[in-house]
Protein backbone atom coordinates (compact mmCIF):
# COMPACT_ATOMS: atom_id res chain seq x y z
CA UNK A 1 0.00 0.00 0.00
CA UNK A 2 1.58 3.46 -1.12
CA UNK A 3 2.33 6.04 1.48
CA UNK A 4 0.34 8.96 1.59
CA UNK A 5 1.09 11.71 -0.57
CA UNK A 6 1.41 15.19 0.89
CA UNK A 7 3.88 14.76 3.63
CA UNK A 8 3.91 13.42 6.99
CA UNK A 9 0.42 12.00 8.35
CA UNK A 10 -1.14 14.37 11.07
CA UNK A 11 0.60 14.03 14.22
CA UNK A 12 -0.90 16.53 16.39
CA UNK A 13 0.76 16.67 19.88
CA UNK A 14 -0.47 13.87 21.61
CA UNK A 15 -1.96 14.46 24.99
CA UNK A 16 -0.26 13.44 28.40
CA UNK A 17 -1.49 10.32 29.23
CA UNK A 18 -0.30 9.78 32.75
CA UNK A 19 -1.93 5.97 32.53
CA UNK A 20 -4.94 4.65 30.85
CA UNK A 21 -7.23 6.64 32.80
CA UNK A 22 -6.93 10.28 31.11
CA UNK A 23 -6.79 8.99 27.61
CA UNK A 24 -10.31 6.96 29.15
CA UNK A 25 -11.82 10.16 30.50
CA UNK A 26 -11.29 12.43 27.74
CA UNK A 27 -12.85 9.75 25.16
CA UNK A 28 -15.60 9.51 27.36
CA UNK A 29 -15.62 13.64 27.21
CA UNK A 30 -16.65 12.86 23.77
CA UNK A 31 -19.84 11.24 24.53
CA UNK A 32 -21.21 14.67 26.37
CA UNK A 33 -23.72 16.77 24.95
CA UNK A 34 -21.84 19.04 23.69
CA UNK A 35 -18.97 17.08 22.66
CA UNK A 36 -20.77 14.17 20.25
CA UNK A 37 -18.87 15.19 17.36
CA UNK A 38 -17.21 13.01 14.46
CA UNK A 39 -14.86 15.45 13.53
CA UNK A 40 -13.75 16.14 16.86
CA UNK A 41 -13.59 12.57 17.73
CA UNK A 42 -11.92 11.54 14.91
CA UNK A 43 -9.31 14.26 15.69
CA UNK A 44 -8.52 13.60 19.47
CA UNK A 45 -8.31 9.44 17.97
CA UNK A 46 -5.56 11.02 15.57
CA UNK A 47 -3.42 13.18 18.30
CA UNK A 48 -3.45 10.57 20.96
CA UNK A 49 -2.60 7.84 18.81
CA UNK A 50 0.06 10.06 16.32
CA UNK A 51 -1.66 8.62 13.14
CA UNK A 52 -3.41 9.49 10.27
CA UNK A 53 -7.42 8.65 10.84
CA UNK A 54 -9.86 8.01 7.49
CA UNK A 55 -13.60 7.29 8.65
CA UNK A 56 -15.73 6.46 6.01
CA UNK A 57 -19.00 4.84 5.14
CA UNK A 58 -19.43 2.02 3.54
CA UNK A 59 -20.47 3.20 0.02
CA UNK A 60 -16.50 4.79 0.30
CA UNK A 61 -17.63 8.43 0.99
CA UNK A 62 -15.60 10.50 3.52
CA UNK A 63 -17.46 10.61 7.17
CA UNK A 64 -14.32 12.31 9.13
CA UNK A 65 -10.52 12.73 8.89
CA UNK A 66 -8.50 12.72 6.00
CA UNK A 67 -8.46 10.17 2.78
CA UNK A 68 -6.44 7.27 3.30
CA UNK A 69 -5.58 5.09 0.18
CA UNK A 70 -6.86 1.58 0.84
CA UNK A 71 -6.97 -1.94 0.00
CA UNK A 72 -9.79 -1.81 -1.87
CA UNK A 73 -10.48 -5.66 -1.01
CA UNK A 74 -9.56 -5.65 2.39
CA UNK A 75 -12.16 -2.19 2.61
CA UNK A 76 -14.67 -4.69 1.38
CA UNK A 77 -14.07 -7.34 3.21
CA UNK A 78 -14.62 -5.98 6.58
CA UNK A 79 -17.49 -3.80 4.50
CA UNK A 80 -19.29 -6.51 4.08
CA UNK A 81 -18.37 -7.85 7.75
CA UNK A 82 -17.17 -10.71 6.09
CA UNK A 83 -13.85 -9.57 9.17
CA UNK A 84 -14.03 -7.62 11.79
CA UNK A 85 -11.02 -5.24 11.56
CA UNK A 86 -7.39 -5.93 9.76
CA UNK A 87 -4.41 -5.26 10.37
CA UNK A 88 -1.91 -5.01 7.98
CA UNK A 89 2.19 -3.39 7.31
CA UNK A 90 2.98 -1.34 4.13
CA UNK A 91 6.48 -0.14 3.44
CA UNK A 92 6.78 2.57 6.14
CA UNK A 93 2.91 2.81 7.32
CA UNK A 94 1.11 0.72 9.70
CA UNK A 95 -2.55 0.16 9.28
CA UNK A 96 -5.08 -0.54 11.03
CA UNK A 97 -9.32 -1.09 9.80
CA UNK A 98 -11.81 -1.45 11.61
CA UNK A 99 -15.39 -2.31 10.89
CA UNK A 100 -18.50 0.17 12.14
CA UNK A 101 -21.52 -2.05 12.83
CA UNK A 102 -24.92 -0.58 11.48
CA UNK A 103 -27.96 -1.00 13.70
CA UNK A 104 -29.97 -4.39 12.53
CA UNK A 105 -29.31 -7.58 11.57
CA UNK A 106 -26.41 -9.03 9.36
CA UNK A 107 -22.93 -8.62 10.04
CA UNK A 108 -22.12 -6.14 7.12
CA UNK A 109 -20.69 -2.63 8.60
CA UNK A 110 -21.61 0.66 7.93
CA UNK A 111 -18.81 2.37 8.16
CA UNK A 112 -14.45 1.73 8.25
CA UNK A 113 -12.09 2.97 10.32
CA UNK A 114 -8.86 3.33 9.02
CA UNK A 115 -5.97 4.54 11.12
CA UNK A 116 -2.52 4.48 9.75
CA UNK A 117 0.86 5.50 11.53
CA UNK A 118 4.27 5.33 11.25
CA UNK A 119 5.01 3.72 14.53
CA UNK A 120 3.63 -0.13 15.28
CA UNK A 121 0.24 -0.81 17.07
CA UNK A 122 1.40 -1.01 20.68
CA UNK A 123 -1.13 -2.74 23.33
CA UNK A 124 -1.97 1.14 24.36
CA UNK A 125 -2.62 2.55 20.88
CA UNK A 126 -4.38 -0.72 20.03
CA UNK A 127 -6.72 -0.14 23.58
CA UNK A 128 -7.40 3.43 22.56
CA UNK A 129 -8.58 2.59 18.79
CA UNK A 130 -10.73 -0.24 20.05
CA UNK A 131 -12.47 1.92 22.53
CA UNK A 132 -12.72 4.94 20.23
CA UNK A 133 -14.37 2.28 17.42
CA UNK A 134 -17.31 2.05 20.01
CA UNK A 135 -17.80 5.56 20.45
CA UNK A 136 -17.71 6.11 16.77
CA UNK A 137 -20.48 3.24 16.04
CA UNK A 138 -22.88 4.84 19.25
CA UNK A 139 -22.18 8.52 17.38
CA UNK A 140 -23.08 6.91 13.69
CA UNK A 141 -26.51 5.33 15.49
CA UNK A 142 -27.31 8.68 16.86
CA UNK A 143 -26.69 10.61 13.85
CA UNK A 144 -28.67 7.71 12.17
CA UNK A 145 -31.40 7.83 14.84
CA UNK A 146 -31.66 11.85 14.35
CA UNK A 147 -31.28 11.31 10.64
CA UNK A 148 -34.52 9.18 10.34
CA UNK A 149 -36.38 11.27 13.46
CA UNK A 150 -36.05 14.26 10.69
CA UNK A 151 -37.16 12.04 7.93
CA UNK A 152 -39.92 11.55 10.20
CA UNK A 153 -41.09 14.73 11.05
CA UNK A 154 -40.88 15.42 7.29
CA UNK A 155 -42.87 12.79 5.87
CA UNK A 156 -45.66 13.95 8.55
CA UNK A 157 -46.28 17.60 7.57
CA UNK A 158 -46.05 16.67 4.24
CA UNK A 159 -49.10 13.87 5.14
CA UNK A 160 -51.06 16.77 7.08
CA UNK A 161 -50.43 19.21 3.86
CA UNK A 162 -51.95 16.82 1.72
CA UNK A 163 -54.84 16.20 4.32
CA UNK A 164 -54.98 19.95 4.48
CA UNK A 165 -54.71 20.18 0.75
CA UNK A 166 -57.76 17.40 0.16
CA UNK A 167 -59.69 19.23 2.56
CA UNK A 168 -59.70 22.48 0.65
CA UNK A 169 -60.62 21.18 -2.84
CA UNK A 170 -63.28 19.57 -0.69
CA UNK A 171 -61.83 16.14 -1.04
CA UNK A 172 -63.23 14.97 2.83
CA UNK A 173 -63.35 11.20 1.76
CA UNK A 174 -59.69 10.82 0.42
CA UNK A 175 -58.63 13.27 3.03
CA UNK A 176 -60.05 10.95 5.81
CA UNK A 177 -58.80 7.91 4.42
CA UNK A 178 -55.20 9.31 4.54
CA UNK A 179 -55.81 10.54 8.49
CA UNK A 180 -57.15 7.27 9.41
CA UNK A 181 -53.60 5.59 9.19
CA UNK A 182 -52.02 8.27 11.58
CA UNK A 183 -54.82 9.77 13.15
CA UNK A 184 -57.60 7.95 14.04
CA UNK A 185 -61.10 9.56 14.74
CA UNK A 186 -58.83 13.08 13.64
CA UNK A 187 -62.21 14.35 10.89
CA UNK A 188 -64.89 11.51 11.72
CA UNK A 189 -67.13 14.52 12.73
CA UNK A 190 -68.73 16.34 9.41
CA UNK A 191 -67.57 20.00 10.88
CA UNK A 192 -64.57 21.70 11.97
CA UNK A 193 -63.16 25.08 12.61
CA UNK A 194 -60.01 26.29 10.95
CA UNK A 195 -57.78 28.34 13.22
CA UNK A 196 -54.39 30.40 11.19
CA UNK A 197 -52.16 31.38 14.59
CA UNK A 198 -49.15 33.61 13.39
CA UNK A 199 -45.83 34.33 14.83
CA UNK A 200 -42.48 35.51 12.74
CA UNK A 201 -41.03 33.02 10.50
CA UNK A 202 -38.13 32.36 12.55
CA UNK A 203 -40.30 31.03 15.58
CA UNK A 204 -42.93 29.20 13.08
CA UNK A 205 -41.40 25.59 13.66
CA UNK A 206 -41.14 26.15 17.42
CA UNK A 207 -44.99 27.41 17.45
CA UNK A 208 -46.02 24.88 15.31
CA UNK A 209 -44.66 21.70 17.53
CA UNK A 210 -46.01 23.77 20.56
CA UNK A 211 -49.76 23.89 19.12
CA UNK A 212 -49.33 20.26 18.17
CA UNK A 213 -48.63 19.17 21.81
CA UNK A 214 -51.51 22.28 23.30
CA UNK A 215 -54.05 20.10 21.08
CA UNK A 216 -53.05 16.86 21.73
CA UNK A 217 -53.49 14.54 18.52
CA UNK A 218 -57.12 16.68 18.46
CA UNK A 219 -56.25 18.44 15.51
CA UNK A 220 -54.72 18.85 12.12
CA UNK A 221 -51.40 21.27 12.36
CA UNK A 222 -50.04 21.80 9.16
CA UNK A 223 -47.26 24.64 8.95
CA UNK A 224 -48.36 27.17 6.05
CA UNK A 225 -47.38 27.12 2.55
CA UNK A 226 -48.08 30.09 1.63
CA UNK A 227 -47.24 32.55 4.97
CA UNK A 228 -44.16 31.66 6.16
CA UNK A 229 -45.33 32.91 10.08
CA UNK A 230 -48.60 31.11 10.06
CA UNK A 231 -49.49 27.57 11.13
CA UNK A 232 -53.04 26.48 10.16
CA UNK A 233 -54.88 24.06 12.71
CA UNK A 234 -58.10 22.58 11.77
CA UNK A 235 -59.46 21.52 15.34
CA UNK A 236 -63.01 20.06 14.95
CA UNK A 237 -63.38 19.54 18.78
CA UNK A 238 -64.13 23.32 20.21
CA UNK A 239 -61.57 22.26 23.11
CA UNK A 240 -59.12 22.94 20.13
CA UNK A 241 -59.87 26.90 20.53
CA UNK A 242 -59.75 27.03 23.93
CA UNK A 243 -56.40 25.59 24.43
CA UNK A 244 -55.03 27.57 21.09
CA UNK A 245 -56.06 30.93 22.89
CA UNK A 246 -53.94 30.01 25.92
CA UNK A 247 -51.49 30.06 23.82
CA UNK A 248 -51.56 32.29 22.29
CA UNK A 249 -52.10 34.28 25.66
CA UNK A 250 -49.01 33.20 26.75
CA UNK A 251 -46.80 33.68 23.69
CA UNK A 252 -46.17 37.50 22.98
CA UNK A 253 -45.95 38.56 19.14
CA UNK A 254 -48.32 35.54 18.53
CA UNK A 255 -52.21 36.27 17.04
CA UNK A 256 -54.73 33.72 16.28
CA UNK A 257 -57.48 34.17 13.81
CA UNK A 258 -60.36 31.24 14.18
CA UNK A 259 -63.01 30.53 11.68
CA UNK A 260 -67.00 29.52 12.92
CA UNK A 261 -67.60 25.89 12.53
CA UNK A 262 -68.15 24.91 8.99
CA UNK A 263 -68.65 21.44 7.14
CA UNK A 264 -65.04 19.80 6.16
CA UNK A 265 -65.88 20.37 2.76
CA UNK A 266 -65.74 24.08 3.03
CA UNK A 267 -62.79 24.05 5.13
CA UNK A 268 -61.08 27.01 1.68
CA UNK A 269 -64.19 28.82 3.45
CA UNK A 270 -63.32 29.01 6.77
CA UNK A 271 -59.66 29.45 5.99
CA UNK A 272 -60.33 32.65 4.16
CA UNK A 273 -62.63 33.53 7.18
CA UNK A 274 -59.90 32.91 10.30
CA UNK A 275 -57.19 34.85 7.96
CA UNK A 276 -59.79 37.37 7.98
CA UNK A 277 -60.03 36.97 12.00
CA UNK A 278 -56.18 37.04 12.07
CA UNK A 279 -56.37 40.91 10.82
CA UNK A 280 -58.89 41.93 13.49
CA UNK A 281 -56.64 40.14 16.00
CA UNK A 282 -53.75 42.00 15.23
CA UNK A 283 -55.45 45.13 16.97
CA UNK A 284 -56.95 42.72 20.00
CA UNK A 285 -55.53 43.16 23.20
CA UNK A 286 -56.11 39.21 23.45
CA UNK A 287 -54.39 38.56 20.34
CA UNK A 288 -57.33 36.43 18.61
CA UNK A 289 -60.37 36.89 17.21
CA UNK A 290 -63.41 35.30 15.25
CA UNK A 291 -64.73 35.53 11.90
CA UNK A 292 -67.69 36.91 11.48
CA UNK A 293 -68.36 39.20 14.79
CA UNK A 294 -69.34 42.42 12.68
CA UNK A 295 -72.68 42.43 10.51
CA UNK A 296 -71.63 41.00 6.70
CA UNK A 297 -73.93 42.73 3.45
CA UNK A 298 -74.98 38.74 2.72
CA UNK A 299 -76.98 38.50 5.31
CA UNK A 300 -78.92 41.78 5.31
CA UNK A 301 -80.70 40.08 1.47
CA UNK A 302 -83.10 38.11 1.02
CA UNK A 303 -81.38 34.08 1.70
CA UNK A 304 -83.69 32.31 -0.74
CA UNK A 305 -83.48 35.14 -3.26
CA UNK A 306 -79.64 35.42 -3.16
CA UNK A 307 -79.35 31.53 -2.87
CA UNK A 308 -81.39 31.16 -6.52
CA UNK A 309 -79.53 34.25 -7.79
CA UNK A 310 -76.12 32.53 -6.51
CA UNK A 311 -77.09 29.43 -8.52
CA UNK A 312 -78.07 30.87 -11.87
CA UNK A 313 -74.67 32.25 -11.70
CA UNK A 314 -72.74 29.52 -11.06
CA UNK A 315 -74.90 26.97 -13.15
CA UNK A 316 -72.36 26.81 -16.22
CA UNK A 317 -70.88 24.72 -13.72
CA UNK A 318 -72.88 22.35 -13.03
CA UNK A 319 -72.07 20.16 -16.37
CA UNK A 320 -68.82 19.72 -15.14
CA UNK A 321 -68.19 16.53 -12.94
CA UNK A 322 -68.40 16.90 -9.25
CA UNK A 323 -64.58 16.35 -8.63
CA UNK A 324 -63.86 19.44 -11.73
CA UNK A 325 -66.67 21.44 -10.35
CA UNK A 326 -65.30 21.31 -6.32
CA UNK A 327 -62.00 21.87 -7.85
CA UNK A 328 -62.21 25.43 -9.88
CA UNK A 329 -64.86 26.39 -7.24
CA UNK A 330 -62.31 25.76 -4.41
CA UNK A 331 -59.28 27.17 -6.34
CA UNK A 332 -61.28 30.44 -7.55
CA UNK A 333 -62.53 31.05 -4.25
CA UNK A 334 -58.54 30.96 -2.74
CA UNK A 335 -57.61 33.05 -5.64
CA UNK A 336 -59.92 35.98 -5.03
CA UNK A 337 -59.49 35.65 -1.48
CA UNK A 338 -55.34 35.85 -1.69
CA UNK A 339 -53.38 35.65 -4.66
CA UNK A 340 -52.25 33.12 -7.31
CA UNK A 341 -49.17 32.42 -5.72
CA UNK A 342 -50.70 32.22 -2.26
CA UNK A 343 -53.54 29.81 -3.63
CA UNK A 344 -50.84 27.79 -5.35
CA UNK A 345 -48.72 27.18 -2.38
CA UNK A 346 -51.82 26.48 -0.08
CA UNK A 347 -53.12 23.85 -2.80
CA UNK A 348 -49.69 22.34 -3.66
CA UNK A 349 -50.42 23.14 -7.92
CA UNK A 350 -48.44 25.48 -9.67
CA UNK A 351 -49.17 29.32 -10.24
CA UNK A 352 -50.46 28.48 -13.57
CA UNK A 353 -52.55 25.68 -12.48
CA UNK A 354 -54.70 27.98 -10.63
CA UNK A 355 -54.37 30.77 -13.39
CA UNK A 356 -55.76 27.87 -15.58
CA UNK A 357 -58.19 27.01 -13.12
CA UNK A 358 -59.59 30.58 -12.82
CA UNK A 359 -59.34 31.22 -16.56
CA UNK A 360 -62.09 28.33 -17.26
CA UNK A 361 -63.96 29.49 -14.24
CA UNK A 362 -64.34 33.15 -15.71
CA UNK A 363 -64.66 31.57 -19.40
CA UNK A 364 -67.94 29.52 -17.79
CA UNK A 365 -69.26 32.26 -15.94
CA UNK A 366 -68.20 34.84 -18.95
CA UNK A 367 -66.41 36.69 -15.77
CA UNK A 368 -63.66 39.20 -16.41
CA UNK A 369 -62.17 38.77 -13.40
CA UNK A 370 -59.22 41.35 -14.23
CA UNK A 371 -62.22 43.95 -12.95
CA UNK A 372 -62.46 44.04 -9.20
CA UNK A 373 -66.27 45.34 -9.10
CA UNK A 374 -66.55 41.36 -11.30
CA UNK A 375 -64.29 39.68 -8.87
CA UNK A 376 -66.62 40.65 -5.42
CA UNK A 377 -69.64 39.66 -7.77
CA UNK A 378 -68.03 36.48 -7.81
CA UNK A 379 -67.00 36.21 -4.50
CA UNK A 380 -70.29 37.13 -2.88
CA UNK A 381 -71.81 34.18 -5.54
CA UNK A 382 -69.01 31.20 -4.44
CA UNK A 383 -69.49 31.99 -0.57
CA UNK A 384 -73.15 32.14 -0.59
CA UNK A 385 -73.02 28.73 -2.65
CA UNK A 386 -70.32 27.85 0.11
CA UNK A 387 -73.02 28.90 3.24
CA UNK A 388 -75.72 27.54 1.57
CA UNK A 389 -75.00 24.76 -0.40
CA UNK A 390 -75.62 24.23 -4.17
CA UNK A 391 -79.12 25.42 -4.95
CA UNK A 392 -81.18 22.15 -5.21
CA UNK A 393 -83.39 20.73 -8.22
CA UNK A 394 -86.20 23.34 -6.94
CA UNK A 395 -84.21 26.44 -7.89
CA UNK A 396 -84.33 28.85 -11.06
CA UNK A 397 -85.00 26.30 -14.25
CA UNK A 398 -82.66 28.76 -16.24
CA UNK A 399 -79.85 31.55 -15.95
CA UNK A 400 -81.59 35.18 -15.86
CA UNK A 401 -79.76 38.28 -16.27
CA UNK A 402 -77.04 38.36 -13.68
CA UNK A 403 -76.67 42.35 -13.83
CA UNK A 404 -80.61 43.04 -13.17
CA UNK A 405 -81.39 40.25 -10.78
CA UNK A 406 -78.40 41.71 -8.64
CA UNK A 407 -79.28 45.10 -8.87
CA UNK A 408 -82.47 44.25 -6.92
CA UNK A 409 -80.56 41.86 -4.22
CA UNK A 410 -78.61 44.97 -3.43
CA UNK A 411 -81.82 47.51 -3.40
CA UNK A 412 -82.84 46.58 0.10
CA UNK A 413 -83.48 48.96 3.01
CA UNK A 414 -80.97 47.17 4.96
CA UNK A 415 -78.30 46.97 3.00
CA UNK A 416 -78.67 50.52 1.61
CA UNK A 417 -78.35 51.55 5.32
CA UNK A 418 -75.44 49.43 5.90
CA UNK A 419 -73.74 50.48 2.85
CA UNK A 420 -74.61 54.67 3.88
CA UNK A 421 -73.15 54.03 7.56
CA UNK A 422 -70.00 52.48 5.91
CA UNK A 423 -68.61 54.49 3.59
CA UNK A 424 -70.08 57.84 5.67
CA UNK A 425 -67.46 56.98 8.00
CA UNK A 426 -64.79 58.48 5.19
CA UNK A 427 -66.38 61.88 4.90
CA UNK A 428 -65.68 62.95 8.43
CA UNK A 429 -61.29 62.75 6.99
CA UNK A 430 -60.98 66.17 4.98
CA UNK A 431 -58.67 64.31 2.59
CA UNK A 432 -61.95 63.11 0.53
CA UNK A 433 -61.15 59.24 1.31
CA UNK A 434 -63.97 58.30 0.05
CA UNK A 435 -63.80 60.32 -3.47
CA UNK A 436 -59.87 58.25 -3.47
CA UNK A 437 -61.74 54.89 -2.61
CA UNK A 438 -63.92 55.31 -5.56
CA UNK A 439 -61.99 56.17 -8.02
CA UNK A 440 -59.37 53.25 -6.62
CA UNK A 441 -62.08 51.09 -7.07
CA UNK A 442 -63.36 51.94 -10.43
CA UNK A 443 -59.32 51.50 -11.20
CA UNK A 444 -59.57 47.71 -10.23
CA UNK A 445 -56.89 49.10 -7.66
CA UNK A 446 -54.46 50.06 -9.81
CA UNK A 447 -53.26 53.60 -7.97
CA UNK A 448 -51.73 54.96 -10.79
CA UNK A 449 -54.64 54.90 -12.89
CA UNK A 450 -56.68 55.90 -10.05
CA UNK A 451 -54.43 58.89 -9.95
CA UNK A 452 -54.74 60.11 -13.38
CA UNK A 453 -58.57 60.47 -12.93
CA UNK A 454 -57.92 62.15 -10.29
CA UNK A 455 -54.86 64.45 -10.90
CA UNK A 456 -53.05 63.28 -8.15
CA UNK A 457 -49.92 61.39 -7.85
CA UNK A 458 -50.12 57.62 -7.03
CA UNK A 459 -48.43 57.27 -4.15
CA UNK A 460 -51.59 59.98 -2.97
CA UNK A 461 -53.64 57.48 -3.75
CA UNK A 462 -52.07 54.75 -1.74
CA UNK A 463 -51.96 56.92 1.28
CA UNK A 464 -55.63 57.59 0.95
CA UNK A 465 -56.58 53.96 0.37
CA UNK A 466 -54.16 52.84 3.74
CA UNK A 467 -56.07 55.78 5.86
CA UNK A 468 -59.17 54.31 4.69
CA UNK A 469 -58.28 50.85 6.59
CA UNK A 470 -58.65 51.93 10.08
CA UNK A 471 -61.43 53.93 9.56
CA UNK A 472 -63.61 51.22 7.85
CA UNK A 473 -62.09 48.42 10.28
CA UNK A 474 -61.05 46.11 6.98
CA UNK A 475 -58.05 45.46 4.86
CA UNK A 476 -58.34 47.27 1.50
CA UNK A 477 -54.69 47.02 0.06
CA UNK A 478 -54.67 43.42 0.69
CA UNK A 479 -57.59 42.05 -1.13
CA UNK A 480 -59.90 39.45 -0.12
CA UNK A 481 -63.29 39.76 1.91
CA UNK A 482 -62.73 43.28 3.05
CA UNK A 483 -62.10 44.72 0.19
CA UNK A 484 -65.18 42.96 -1.63
CA UNK A 485 -67.60 44.39 1.03
CA UNK A 486 -65.97 47.99 0.41
CA UNK A 487 -67.05 46.97 -3.21
CA UNK A 488 -70.68 45.82 -2.61
CA UNK A 489 -71.09 49.27 -0.37
CA UNK A 490 -70.21 50.89 -4.06
CA UNK A 491 -72.56 49.07 -6.17
CA UNK A 492 -75.47 49.34 -3.18
CA UNK A 493 -75.05 53.14 -3.13
CA UNK A 494 -75.30 53.48 -7.15
CA UNK A 495 -71.59 55.39 -6.78
CA UNK A 496 -70.31 52.24 -9.45
CA UNK A 497 -72.23 50.44 -11.89
CA UNK A 498 -73.13 46.32 -11.03
CA UNK A 499 -70.81 44.32 -13.96
CA UNK A 500 -72.53 42.15 -16.33
CA UNK A 501 -71.08 38.56 -16.13
CA UNK A 502 -71.38 38.63 -19.86
CA UNK A 503 -68.35 40.85 -20.37
CA UNK A 504 -65.12 38.21 -20.20
CA UNK A 505 -62.20 39.15 -22.33
CA UNK A 506 -62.21 35.67 -24.03
CA UNK A 507 -59.46 36.36 -25.96
CA UNK A 508 -57.47 36.73 -22.76
CA UNK A 509 -56.38 33.98 -21.82
CA UNK A 510 -53.86 35.28 -18.93
CA UNK A 511 -56.01 38.31 -17.90
CA UNK A 512 -54.69 39.50 -14.63
CA UNK A 513 -56.29 37.98 -11.17
CA UNK A 514 -56.22 39.65 -7.76
CA UNK A 515 -52.33 39.61 -6.93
Amino acid sequence: MADRAGGDPVRAQSYDDGGDGVWAQQLLAQLRPAGRDLGRLVTWLARSTRATVCLQDAHGSLLAGERLPLDASLVADVTAGRVAAAALEDGERHVRLVGIRRPGPGPAAGAVLAVARPAPFDRHTAEILKHTAGVVELLLRERELAESGRRLQRVTADLRLAILQLLMVEDTVSARRVAAGLWPGLLEQDTARVYVVETSPVERDRLAEVCTDATGGRALVVRCPAMDGHVIVVGPSSEVGERLRSLVAARPGTFLGGSPRQRLALTATAYGQAVTALAVARFRPERSAVYATRTRPARLMDPAALCAWAAGVLRPLDRLPHHVRAELLATTGLGLEFTAVSAAKVLGVSRNTVRARMDRFAALLGADLSRLTVRAVAHLALNTEAAHGPCGPGGPPAHPPAGGELTDLLGTRALRSWADGLLGRLEEDGRDLRTTLRAWIAADAHAERAAQTLGVHAQTVREHVRAAEPVLERRLMAGGTDLYEAVLAHLVVGELPVPELDMANHGQSDSPVHG
